[in-house]
């Protein structure tokens, strides 16, 4: 290969057609499907999209790499270029449903998600690539020492399978850590019932923000903590657990709590 890769955008270049044959698998294009890739490098993953779908849009921020995309005058892969996570994505993707298939950078994988939770109407479904780090996060379960914030914003709106782990050697330079292919199916509807998803997400942000306090003293420390106790009596929740251990009901029926208190009470501000 040619073209050196620049650490400022964390670029690993997939290299590994079996692994790509695993993400295609996962994928399940169809001839008229469309398509969302994000950071396609080299275009190893790119070239095969085209070959099984309709239409192939790319975001990239590298100009030296737009320009290779470019060079393959395809007229059915658009190309955006421009950091991601600072684009209009229902504006690019003007006709959605789309899948969105990615060897994400590692330095933005995180803010990604975010990006994927706020337009999930744009998805019928998404492979991802992370470090396997962000992945065993992503798919944790209560209770353990993965489960965090994205944790559960990701339990709320998809059911999520590992497709694949993927070792250093599958890229080009290989990184120093392992990475693991996810698939995201997204819900019909919320996993559990929510009258304020915005609420909602300050509630659970607020109980992660001090890993290490109990329940009531983060929540307290988040703002949350007029009639705390109640809230939590009310719900079965004991004040002295941690947020990792609270599963996707609990916080729901938490934060609807603590929104219908804060209602009654005539503060309809926001807390955080």
């Amino acid at each position: 290969m040619t073209y050196r890769p620049k650490k400022r955008f964390g670029q690993n270049f997939l290299r590994d057609q079996s692994v790509v044959d695993r993400i295609l698998a996962a994928a399940a294009l169809e001839e008229d499907s469309r398509v969302l890739e994000i950071g396609p490098g080299l275009g190893v993953l790119t070239g095969r999209l085209l070959d099984r779908s309709a239409e192939v849009h790319v975001m990239e921020v590298d100009r030296d790499l737009v320009e290779r995309l470019k060079s393959r005058k395809e007229p059915r892969l658009i190309i955006h270029e421009g950091d991601c996570l600072c684009m209009d994505w229902p504006h690019l993707l003007p006709n959605p449903p789309y899948t969105l298939v990615a060897n994400l950078p590692y330095n933005i994988s995180s803010q990604v998600v975010f990006q994927i939770l706020d337009h999930r109407a744009l998805f019928r479904r998404c492979v991802l690539m992370f470090q396997k780090e962000v992945a065993d996060r992503l798919a944790a379960d209560p209770g353990t020492k993965d489960y965090g914030i994205l944790s559960v914003f990701c339990r709320l709106w998809f059911d999520i399978r590992r497709i694949a782990i993927v070792p250093p050697g599958a890229f080009y330079p290989p990184p120093k850590v392992t990475s693991a292919v996810l698939a995201f199916e997204p819900l019909e509807a919320p996993r559990v019932p929510l009258d304020d998803e915005a609420f909602f997400r300050k509630v659970v942000k607020g109980a992660f923000a001090q890993r290490r306090k109990t329940l009531r003293n983060t929540l307290n420390a988040a703002g949350f903590g007029d009639g705390l106790d109640e809230v939590l009596a009310a719900n079965g929740i004991d004040p002295g657990r941690r947020g990792e251990t609270l599963t996707l009901e609990e916080f729901a029926r938490l934060s609807q709590a603590l929104g219908a208190r804060r209602l009654l009470s005539g503060d309809g501000g926001s807390i955080i």
